[in-house]
Order: C-alpha cells, then sequence, then structure tokens
C-alpha cells in the first residue's frame, strides 16, 4: 500500500555497545560516530530520513550517550528537529530502545532503523512513500541475494505473496534478507510492550515475530535500492567503496 508522502518521524536505534567496529576509526570507538567516507554514520542516518520526509528523529542512545549527543547537536545541520531518547538498559535488547522511543513517536506511521546502516536514496523514497498496514509494520527487504556483502551476518527472510513467513539470521530457506528499515505504527510498541511484560527484555524480531503470527507484519521490496550494515571493519571498507566509487546514491 502507498500513498503520497507524508511528514512522519524517524526513530533510529544508537544505543548498543557496537564492540565489533570498536577501534576502526582512530578519533572514535563509539560506532554511530564512525565515519564512513568522511562521514560519521548517524549523520549519514538522519540524512537518509531527510530523504524519507521526516520532519523529526528520536536518536535511541546509551552506550557512550553524553559524547554522542553531543557530537551529533554539534555537527548536524540539516532540517530534522532532534530528540534524544535514553535507554538506560542498553546492555539488554534492542526492543528496548525500540520502547525507550516510544514517548516521543507521534500518532501514525513512524521510520525505524539502525544508527549503523548506510541508506541508499532509492531505499528511502520507497519507505517515504509507503503506508504500512493498519496497527501493523511493512518490513523493507532486498531480494538481489547476489549482491549482499555478508549473508552469514545477514537476516534472512523467507517472504511469500509480500508477507514475511519466516526470519532469522539461521533460516535455510529463504527468497530476501532484513535491511533494517521498517514503516511501523503503534502496534510494533504493543508488540514490544508486551513481550517486555512476560520476559524482561524484548528483541526487535521478537515484536515481529508477534506482529507476524498476527498477520500484521508485509514487506516492501526494495528494487534496485542500495543499503549496508556497518557491523564490522570489512562491512565499512566495502561501503566506503561503494560510495566513493558512486556506484550508489546517498545524501
Amino acid at each position: 500500500m502507498s500513498d503520497s508522502a507524508s511528514p512522519r518521524t524517524g526513530v533510529i536505534l544508537a544505543a548498543g555497545f557496537g564492540s565489533r567496529l570498536a577501534g576502526t576509526h582512530d578519533a572514535t570507538d563509539l560506532k554511530p560516530l564512525t565515519p564512513v567516507a568522511g562521514t560519521p554514520l548517524l549523520i549519514r542516518t538522519l540524512n537518509s530520513l531527510e530523504t524519507a520526509g521526516c520532519t523529526r528523529a528520536v536518536i535511541v542512545v546509551g552506550y557512550g550517550m553524553d559524547t554522542v549527543q553531543e557530537e551529533i547537536r554539534d555537527r548536524y545541520d540539516g532540517p530534522l528537529s532532534l530528540r534524544f531518547a535514553v535507554n538506560e538498559h542498553y546492555d539488554r535488547q534492542n526492543g528496548v530502545s525500540v520502547l525507550a522511543a516510544e514517548p516521543y513517536v507521534d500518532k501514525g506511521p513512524f521510520l525505524l532503523t539502525m544508527a549503523d546502516h548506510v541508506l541508499g536514496d532509492t531505499l528511502m523514497e520507497k519507505a517515504r512513500r509507503h503506508r504500512p498496514p493498519e496497527r501493523g509494520v511493512t518490513l523493507l527487504v532486498d531480494a538481489k541475494l547476489d549482491t549482499i556483502f555478508d549473508m552469514d551476518d545477514a537476516t534472512k527472510v523467507r517472504v511469500e505473496n509480500g508477507r514475511p513467513r519466516a526470519i532469522g539470521k539461521q533460516l535455510d530457506d529463504y527468497n530476501c534478507v532484513d535491511t533494517g528499515v521498517f514503516v511501523a505504527t503503534d502496534g510494533l510498541m504493543e508488540a514490544l510492550s508486551a513481550v517486555y511484560a512476560a520476559k524482561g527484555d524484548a528483541a526487535l524480531s521478537d515484536g515481529i515475530q508477534r506482529l507476524m503470527g498476527e498477520g500484521r507484519m508485509q514487506t516492501l521490496d526494495i528494487g534496485d535500492g542500495f543499503w549496508q550494515d556497518v557491523d564490522t571493519p570489512a562491512m565499512l571498507a566495502h561501503a566506503e567503496e561503494m560510495l566513493m566509487g558512486d556506484l550508489v546514491s546517498v545524501e
């Protein structure tokens, strides 16, 4: 389902330790501030939210939160209105970070992504035009399996008729991968809250699984769109090679 673009809030998860990337750059051990082709990951993500039609960004911080907030306030000069949400339990799973953003997210669809993803303009334009299912979530997926840089690390998805039927890193039967970009509604918050109440912790994937079981998940193929997760030095090098070779369009 698609619609004309309307202003939205973007939520960025930037609270984790990012230990696999620590030490890659002399200037910082903090993953969200690690430069990719000269621009910090988190600044790139904010620029991508602009492309996706967002007017506000909620950045969920945790590990190194004071430094991250100070650097972003100093370096970001774009039009987005910024709000920082603190996840005091950043040693827990990433669904807890999503819940930390809930008080700052307006009613209506919002975009959810990670601070460690480089996202091409084509992908974000698709997100801009899309409306998720009622009280549900749309996951943007990439079916270009031969272009995935590190398939072992990717979260695999089996999609049938535009709906995810299975998802996981160890999935054997899959036809696309998770890009880490979601067009979501408050149904995601409800699902994660239920998981957190039951377990005292919650992964984003727990909420997705719950919504899948209730028929409230859809997928959107990014087509020719580009993205790259930046979890390791090798992934960082690949992202820089793509960007500096002018092989992709990224704001």
